[in-house]
């Protein structure tokens, strides 16, 4: 996760991450706290049982305008984005002719000719050239570096807003919304990473700092950084790009081809749809898998999964769940293998420690209706 320190770029909330004395790593070209002085399950805890509030500033975010905008799109992802309505959100995938994931992202209508687009902080200058590339002369791409993003988390996320936003009270899941929030205009869409209730706010880069003063002012909430975001979205069994999925991962074996809409499947005509078609008529050769490790060490990326001593995948993450008080991973296993209840191992320190295969996600979802 650590990168040198040399030119990265800072989100608005520099300042105030190190007033809070927040650790901070670089990770996708950008100075980022990954845990405050509270520690990593401290604020683990607040988004599980109270609210906490994440910068994820270095997010991509755009505009697509124009009235072939959703259309133009449509033709990069296998999500329905034609089909969606002003003021709903979806997250889809962009692919690339061999099937593989290029990155996901999350694709929100906010009227007939406008969309908005959160992409990955490490793909977003790939992604935005790619996306751009593919729009007709009548639809134009503008990034929004005047903007930062904020993740307010956790089952009494919305509780603690209504005070200063009372127009959220009815956001349902994946809906977005152009509101006010303590007086300053903010995009709001009821959706997150962490597996919890929750909101996702877009805000003028400059008016930042205040709200994200107000939010954690509020009763329970805490600052949280990298480190337990990442443990959050891992007991949720949500994917990070680079780990989990990749160019070389097909929407099939990374077990999100419930992102291909019905409508697509009729037809596969989006990059690599031959391919995935293909692997989803006959089934993939691997499968991403959840694994709960028996004992109390940990497995990381990179980590030998085993059968009978052979190797049939690797491990793309894994940590300590302080949920479930046990050692827990996600990656890939050779598809025979893959069935919830198998009886596996993962290499450890040269050690062979007994794992399961176990249905995702690890913890309930809590998302909003």
């Amino acid at each position: 996760m650590t990168e040198s320190s040399d030119a990265l770029h800072v989100s608005p909330l520099d300042a105030l991450h190190r007033a809070l004395g927040a650790r901070m790593v670089g990770f996708a070209g950008y100075a980022m706290p990954v845990s405050y002085p509270a520690g990593i399950l401290a604020e683990h805890r607040a988004c599980r049982e109270e609210a906490a509030l994440f910068d994820v500033s270095h997010m991509g975010q755009a505009e697509l305008r124009g009235a072939e905008a959703a259309p133009a799109l449509a033709r990069l992802v296998p999500g329905d984005v034609i089909g969606l309505a002003p003021g709903r959100q979806r997250y889809t995938l962009l692919t690339n002719a061999a099937g593989g994931i290029l990155d996901d992202l999350m694709v929100a209508r906010l009227a007939e000719d406008r969309l908005f687009l959160i992409v990955n902080a490490a793909r977003k200058v790939a992604d935005f050239a790619h996306i751009t590339a593919h729009m007709p002369p009548s639809v134009t791409l503008t990034e929004q570096p005047g903007r930062a993003l904020l993740a307010f988390q956790g089952p009494k996320a919305l509780a603690r807003l209504a005070p200063l936003a009372p127009a959220l009270a009815t956001l349902r899941f994946m809906a977005v919304a152009e509101c006010a929030i303590a007086g300053i205009p903010c995009l709001v869409s009821r959706s997150g990473y962490t597996g919890e209730d929750g909101v996702e706010i877009s805000l003028p880069a400059t008016a930042t700092e205040g709200l994200a003063r107000t939010l954690l002012a509020l009763p329970g909430v805490l600052p949280a950084g990298l480190g337990a975001r990442d443990l959050l979205r891992l007991e949720a069994g949500l994917c990070l790009y680079g780990q989990d999925i990749d160019e070389t991962t097909t929407p099939v074996a990374a077990g999100l081809a419930w992102t291909i809409a019905k409508r697509r499947r009729e037809i596969w005509d989006f990059p690599g749809g031959a391919v995935i078609r293909a692997e989803w008529q006959a089934g993939p050769t691997r499968r991403r898998v959840g694994l709960r490790l028996e004992g109390r060490a940990p497995a990381r990326a990179g980590a030998a999964i085993l059968a009978d001593g052979r190797e049939i995948g690797r491990v793309t993450s894994g940590s300590f769940s302080p949920t479930l008080n046990a050692p827990i991973a996600m990656g890939y296993v050779a598809a025979a293998f893959a069935k919830p209840g198998t009886a596996l191992a993962v290499s450890v320190r040269e050690r062979a420690l007994p794992a399961t295969v176990t249905a995702l996600p690890f913890i309930p979802h809590h998302y909003a209706s």
